[in-house]
């Protein structure tokens, strides 16, 4: 009997294997959501029945894991050299001449294709399976980061069989966070108020180094395929060699063209420099190749780039556009941030018809008046900026932008903390979009967790009536939320299942969850720490606050002011009577020790036994101190593989002493 589920079993995976690479590779889904996800249940279903056919490259494995491990370094099996750059055509040309003359007058076909803008990745293939992925590292060594790439749905795990693929070969990509997925993390991280990836590179390369498989997966990373390197490859020529991994299953990019001239060359970059923006993830420039693979032998390599290869660089991307009008928009905290709202522009991509001025003096420095043409640059830092004001075309006697003075909400007087740049409302708990703000907050992913309540959610909740304050929401019930329009049985249930989740959520994200100014998610951690319950933490004077680590004047200010209001505290009160913890667990509490008591510790590079953030756990757990750059007052340097050279130089330079992580662990142990 068993062995007629196995052969459903392999059957359900081939299957899924196929949907997944003709909705994340080609485009071309051919069956439902609901389909999909029927067979991705039925084969869950089978593999918790049937263990004994656990695959770990098994499609229902895409979702990655919770559990954390270290990166370890691998050395590449050839070097992962970078490219060297041109910037016209010219160079290009003197590219091609170059190559030519090295063999001996021999004609060279040219391939263009473009330079997605991600982190590099190398696989490795073995008889059609993938077993191990590498990032590019130093060139010579790179991360293993094969957990992570096993989440990325459009990357083939198994290879079909009878293909006409080498037994062992490698191939080298590009790892992506395409726009609709960055600009989604991104809103999320501000209105969690982290900070913002400055493009999708760095948010991709971040991605990719997560401990949390499971949270790799959930943040939609894509890649795509360019170059193919073996003993055995199927053809003579990186072109066909690439077609023929398009048909074995991988990404490759579109936009790859066999050039017959220089002129061909010319239209090529001509044609991108525009429809690059077109595209759904971020791109830096193109890549022209020598095709022959011979003569891309004979050619080889200086020691920091091939001979047989150069990108070539886009210029900066900027457009002028007129300024509509200029918003000032209230956020969680009250800060008021002005809103430069322009003419839609295309840039990189995407439509930019917003940027934010940040504040006053931003809009002072720039000397923006009514109905300027603004310049909007985006280049490397993909977060709309406003650079200058095209003078040229300014209206005579046009008004400079004057910034508000009182809340564009709620009509109360703003005011400005002596020595910093932003205004803000005070009228924290009467200013709607301050009331909606800390709803919105409570219920994210990083503090209560509370799913299915969003923005517009969180507004609806408001202007209803239901919730006023973010203690109401557990007053919520769902035939309750069945009374709104938007809400069926399902959605209800989601929500209230979500509440009582978070029910569970340990104290120092209740902490952060509470909208405490200046306190963020490393301070909520460190205060729960300190006063091990809410009371503790209520009853602290400014002076018992600032004595705890990292927590400066202005923190303890900001804390004793939130408890001193009955307001906070009537909050308080009723979140503890609905069941949300407000104190750190026996458990927790068991496990903290004073071994580090006083320590103020730095941590580099990557670990072989426990993550960075499980260190730094422990650390403050055994009463030390997380600090991230080293002074004189450093006690250690807990190190780990590829600790940063400058941290080193550093910590030598000082005369701090550097542990390993067995010495580590033996210390706390």
């Amino acid at each position: 009997m068993a062995d007629i589920f196995e052969q459903r079993i392999i059957e359900l995976r081939k299957e899924i294997n196929e949907y997944n690479h003709q909705y994340y590779v080609l485009n071309a889904p051919t069956i439902s959501d609901k389909e999909f996800d029927d067979k991705l249940r039925e084969l869950q279903d089978l593999e918790e029945t049937y263990p004994q056919f656990f695959d770990a490259y098994s499609p229902t494995q895409r979702v990655g894991s919770d559990l954390t491990q270290g990166f370890k370094q691998v050395k590449h099996i050839r070097p992962m050299i970078s490219l060297s750059n041109s910037y016209s055509v010219e160079e290009v040309a003197e590219f091609l001449t170059r190559a030519e003359n090295g063999l001996q007058g021999e004609k060279c076909e040219i391939i263009g294709e473009m330079k997605f803008d991600g982190t590099s990745i190398s696989l490795i293939y073995e008889h059609g399976r993938l077993v191990r992925a590498v990032t590019r590292g130093d060139g010579e060594h790179g991360d293993d980061v094969t957990s992570n790439v096993l989440t990325i749905k459009s990357i083939p795990l198994q290879l079909p069989e009878n293909g006409d693929y080498p037994d062992a070969f490698e191939i080298r990509g590009e790892i992506l966070l395409p726009w609709k997925q960055f600009e989604a993390l991104n809103k999320e991280r501000a209105f969690n108020e982290e900070q913002l990836f400055a493009n999708p590179r760095n948010a991709a390369a971040g991605t990719l180094k997560l401990q949390n498989s499971a949270e790799v997966a959930r943040r939609g990373l894509d890649a795509y395929f360019y170059y193919m390197l073996g003993d055995n490859l199927p053809c003579n020529t990186h072109y066909d060699n690439m077609q023929r991994a398009k048909e074995w299953g991988f990404k490759v990019a579109p936009v790859m063209q066999i050039l017959p001239s220089i002129d061909a060359v010319r239209d090529f970059i001509s044609y991108w420099d525009i429809e690059r923006k077109n595209l759904p993830v971020a791109t830096d420039g193109l890549v022209f190749k020598i095709n022959d693979l011979r003569q891309q032998l004979n050619l080889g390599s200086t020691a920091k780039s091939p001979r047989w290869a150069v990108a070539f660089k886009f210029q900066a991307e900027r457009a002028c556009t007129p300024l509509k009008f200029v918003s000032f928009e209230v956020g969680r905290t009250g800060v008021v941030t002005p809103v430069a709202n322009l003419e839609p522009v295309l840039l990189s991509g995407t439509i930019v018809k917003r940027a934010s001025l940040h504040n006053e003096d931003i809009i002072r420095s720039l000397d923006i008046h009514d109905g300027d043409k603004l310049y909007v640059e985006k280049g490397g830092e993909i977060i709309p900026k406003i650079v200058g004001v095209d003078l040229d075309s300014r209206i005579p006697d046009s008004a400079p932008v004057k910034f508000v003075t009182r809340c564009p909400v709620c009509g109360a007087e703003l005011r400005r903390i002596d020595g910093e740049a932003a205004w803000f409302c005070p009228n924290k708990y009467e200013c709607t979009p301050q009331i909606t703000g800390k709803i919105e907050h409570f219920v994210g992913r990083h503090m209560m967790n509370i799913d299915g309540i969003g923005e517009e959610v969180a507004q609806l909740l408001y202007t209803s009536g239901l919730v006023k304050n973010i203690a109401d929401l557990y007053d919520l019930t769902e035939e309750k939320l069945m009374t709104l329009d938007r809400f069926k049985e399902k959605s209800a249930r989601r929500i209230i299942n979500g509440i009582e989740d978070s029910k569970k959520v340990p104290f120092e994200r209740v902490i952060f969850a509470l909208s405490i100014p200046f306190v963020g998610e490393t301070t909520a951690k460190v205060l729960a720490g300190a006063a091990h319950n809410i009371d503790t933490l209520m009853a602290m004077n400014e002076l018992q606050l600032s004595s705890i680590g990292e927590i400066g004047d202005k923190i303890a200010r900001s804390i004793v002011d939130f408890f001193s209001l009955d307001f906070n505290r009537t909050i308080i009160e009723r979140l503890r009577l609905a069941g949300v913890q407000m104190e750190i667990s026996e458990e927790e509490l068991q496990n903290k020790t004073d071994k580090l008591a006083g320590k103020s510790i730095v941590i580099s590079g990557t670990f072989a036994h426990h993550s960075r953030d499980e260190y730094k756990k422990m650390i403050s757990q055994n009463g030390g101190k997380n600090v991230s750059s080293i002074s004189a007052k450093t006690d250690f340097v807990f190190a780990g593989e590829n600790m940063g050279p400058a941290k080193l130089e550093k910590a030598q330079k000082l005369g701090i002493p550097i542990i390993n992580e067995d010495e580590f662990l033996k210390m706390i142990e």
